[in-house]
């Protein structure tokens, strides 16, 4: 049997119709057309880093935009948790929670950090890897591609704060 989890959202402020979504057995999130089908979809933040719920696009397999979300927030919470959960399989950009060592003060260097998604190591290859965003957070960028979030720099520890600033 094909178990899905349904949740449906109130009509938009501007005047479009209720969004519905479903996640079927596969976990796959699938918007409810105006003919009836259910197609498969992908949420797509407009604005991952700075404004996280404000702006999601809900994206068929074409690519074309079926359904904008200006605030998730404004979602029904049956149909918020089921675009979060698929949000949360495609985002992938841990949280630096500390940062060990570096192995030297030029670039590239060798970083050793603790993150929200546990023990690391990777590559600096330039201080314009380090980009600064609104409100004082930070982006990093390994060699690999690697993204590590740093949402605040004084919420860091003494030592980490103090080898981050090395390369700012």
């Amino acid at each position: 049997m094909n178990e899905t989890l349904s949740a449906a959202s109130s009509a938009a402020a501007d005047g479009s119709a209720a969004l519905q979504l479903r996640s079927d057995a596969r976990g796959v999130l699938q918007l409810l057309l105006p003919d009836g089908r259910h197609e498969a979809v992908t949420p797509v933040r407009a604005f991952a880093l700075s404004a996280p719920d404000a702006g999601i696009s809900l994206v068929g397999p074409d690519g074309r935009e079926r359904h904008w979300i200006a605030d998730l927030q404004a979602v029904a919470p049956e149909a918020r948790a089921l675009i979060t959960q698929a949000l949360a399989t495609r985002d992938f950009a841990p949280i630096l929670l500390q940062l060990r060592s570096v192995s030297t003060f030029g670039v590239p260097s060798t970083w050793d950090v603790r993150t929200d998604r546990g023990d690391t190591r990777f590559v600096l290859k330039a201080e314009e890897d380090i980009r600064r965003l609104e409100g004082g957070a930070l982006l990093i960028t390994g060699a690999h591609g690697l993204q590590l979030r740093v949402p605040s720099r004084q919420a860091l520890d003494r030592q980490s704060r103090r080898l981050l600033e090395r390369f700012l």
